[in-house]
């Protein structure tokens, strides 16, 4: 019996940028070049058509489309997604520990994590994609572009789901450092609890009353004059969790650009990193079964 599954193809990176794909669906678009257009509207006709005719948009077989190719719905396109102009994250990144399994990178402030919006190349995942000539790479975890420190990342697909069990089921024990205003009148260590869903800002978030669904435990490391340096310890997982704690007890992180308040954004200005640092994670490795323990070398 015959099969009409297509199969997916591998293409090689450009950069450590890795191809996308775009299913074509059921339509009257005469080209692919005019399907583009219109799945695409923030990139002009005449720039498909740049990209097509460099070879840069691939068929299901891995060969280049012209821009007069005529549309087919049921197929598979590939492309390599490129910006006008990308700014420069003038800090690097460092491996501080690699196995057969996973890479324990050490994360620079402002480096963002994955592709996505104006970054492509200066993130970390296209960065060691490109350093390490490794395409399956995928983290496990995310870091604001904001924050700086460590982050997981899995290089073997057969054990990829192993490790992000751990993060499923919270066996990941994580510690941060923070610096920001010091209150005398809390009682350390601390557990703060509260309801964190999306703001009208889709990329802020916020606290509403109602059953608590995130949980952190926060601690003071050292007292600097009215500022001091926080050891946070979240118990859940949530988006911004312990900038939305700190920031609500009073404690708002320094150089925090979304809490308590949004600030104007002053464009990529490296002057002021979010005092935010992954310091430690620590977990049972699930192929081994050895305890692995990892720090960040950065201090705040």
């Amino acid at each position: 019996m015959t099969s009409n599954k297509i199969s997916k193809i591998t293409l090689p990176m450009r950069d450590g940028v890795s191809a996308n794909q775009v299913w074509l669906p059921v339509g009257d678009w005469s080209t692919v070049l005019a399907f583009l257009a219109q799945r695409f509207p923030d990139i002009s006709a005449a720039r498909w058509r740049e990209r097509m005719i460099r070879g840069d948009v691939l068929d299901q077989q891995g060969c280049a489309v012209d821009p007069a190719s005529h549309y087919q719905s049921g197929t598979r396109l590939y492309y390599y997604r490129e910006l006008e102009s990308e700014q420069a994250i003038p800090f690097a990144e460092i491996i501080i520990y690699q196995d057969e399994h996973i890479i324990v990178v050490d994360k620079p402030h402002f480096l963002p994590i994955a592709p996505s919006g104006r970054y492509l190349k200066e993130t970390l995942l296209a960065r060691l994609k490109n350093k390490l000539a490794m395409d399956h790479l995928v983290p496990l975890h995310r870091l604001d572009r904001e924050t700086a420190g460590l982050v997981i990342f899995s290089k073997n697909i057969a054990t990829r789901d192993a490790y992000h069990a751990l993060f499923r089921q919270h066996k990941i024990s994580k510690t941060y450092h923070a610096l920001a205003p010091y209150n005398a009148q809390n009682k350390y260590p601390l557990t703060y609890r509260s309801r964190i869903t999306e703001a009208d800002d889709f990329y802020r978030r916020q606290e509403i009353a109602g059953e608590p669904n995130a949980e952190s435990i926060i601690d003071v490391i050292e007292i600097r004059g009215d500022m001091a340096v926080y050891k946070l310890m979240p118990v859940s997982g949530k988006t911004h969790q312990l900038r939305v704690h700190m920031a609500a007890l009073g404690m708002a992180i320094a150089n925090d650009p979304y809490y308590p308040e949004l600030t104007e954004w002053k464009g990529d200005d490296f002057s002021f990193p979010l005092q935010l640092l992954a310091k430690s994670i620590y977990f049972i490795d699930p192929i081994t079964g050895l305890e692995q323990c990892f720090s960040s070398k950065k201090n705040l």
